[in-house]
């Protein structure tokens, strides 16, 4: 069961060592979030991403439906009612999911402090895939854990949670709503999502080689492999010794976004047991999917970064960069959701 906390959200990212042969698999998924007592934060926000590049936002503060790529504005432009249109889907998911919040908060015999109602609902399809087989998701969060999910196979719903259990039983007898959600999983999200992958091709479809950089807070620490700056996210990072891929020793990181639309990875090895004579037996490997040669980065003292001397700055670096991906992670995890071309509101819980 897929997770709506952000962590399973990054661990998710599609990583292999397949090169140009490598199927191209698309998504579009959207994320919504209703909040209490959070402050500074508007109450609402809907979030929609195709290949996890966000495309469309919604808060309840702005109102408004805004595309956050040329594309989709390309994509739309034969609808000139699209964004009016789903401008006011968004404005009635925020009313449903405020009140669902409220059911929510009776429900685990909450009143205040701070609570978040989540919903992620997307598919994703193979471009090569001759059976346009497509796999869909719906699920409810709340407070960070499932509550109720869709499973499309049996058409049913799934409630780990023991106050989910009669939202359970009340959708499992609404035909009506099993017909609708099973109906956007498997034609109007693969449609439409088809459609800004189109649109959005030449952007979502590029390829970006990294930098690659050895880095070492001190001369104790494992040195870093850093990769940063690769789209897209399908991409492996690894140590060899002697040619050999390694595993003991190795601290490989998560795939984490950067504020342009790339990414970054790095992986750390540990080289307390190991003689400086034989660290030349060391390289780094940076493979891109759909990218034949390798970046090879070999072992070598006088390429290392440090800032050792200058423990200030790397303070200061370490704190940008944390407070960059918690916020990325925040942006990505209040999101929301909106069917396009469907007028029937969300359901309450």
């Amino acid at each position: 069961m897929r997770h709506l906390t952000v962590e399973p959200l990054i661990a998710s990212l599609l990583m292999m060592h397949l090169h140009g042969a490598a199927a191209v698999t698309h998504s579009m998924k959207y994320f919504f979030t209703a909040s209490s007592g959070v402050t500074n934060f508007p109450e609402f926000v809907i979030v929609g991403l195709v290949d996890d590049v966000k495309m469309v936002h919604y808060d309840s503060n702005t109102r408004r439906e805004e595309p956050k790529q040329d594309w989709m504005i390309r994509a739309t432009a034969d609808d000139p009612q699209y964004w009016q249109r789903n401008t006011e889907l968004s404005m009635s998911n925020q009313q449903v999911y405020k009140a669902n919040m409220e059911i929510a908060k009776q429900r685990f015999n909450q009143t205040g402090g701070v609570h978040i109602f989540q919903r992620m609902v997307g598919c994703e399809w193979d471009d090569d895939d001759e059976t346009n087989e497509v796999e869909g998701y719906s699920q409810y969060g709340y407070d960070g854990e499932d509550f109720i999910s869709f499973d499309l196979k049996t058409e049913t719903y799934i409630a780990p949670k023991q106050q989910a259990v009669i939202t359970k039983h009340k959708w499992d007898n609404n035909r009506a709503k099993i017909a609708q959600d099973k109906n956007y999983l498997t034609h109007i999200c693969p449609d439409w999502g088809k459609k800004y992958v189109k649109y959005g091709r030449s952007s979502l479809m590029r390829t970006e080689l990294p930098s690659v950089s050895l880095l070492q807070k001190t001369s104790s620490s494992p040195v870093s492999c850093h990769a940063t700056g690769f789209y897209p996210d399908r991409a492996t990072l690894f140590w060899r010794k002697d040619g050999e891929e390694l595993h003991e020793d190795v601290d490989l990181g998560e795939i984490l976004p950067n504020h342009d639309g790339s990414f970054q990875m790095s992986a750390d090895l540990e080289l307390s047991s190991v003689a400086a004579a034989d660290w030349r037996r060391y390289d780094c490997v940076f493979q891109l999917s759909g990218v034949k040669e390798d970046i090879v980065t070999r072992l070598d003292e006088k390429e290392i970064r440090t800032n050792e001397e200058k423990p200030a700055y790397i303070t200061f670096i370490i704190i940008i960069i944390i407070a960059a991906v918690a916020l990325l992670a925040l942006i990505i995890a209040v999101g929301g959701v909106m069917f396009h071309r469907n007028g029937k509101a969300p359901f309450r819980i």
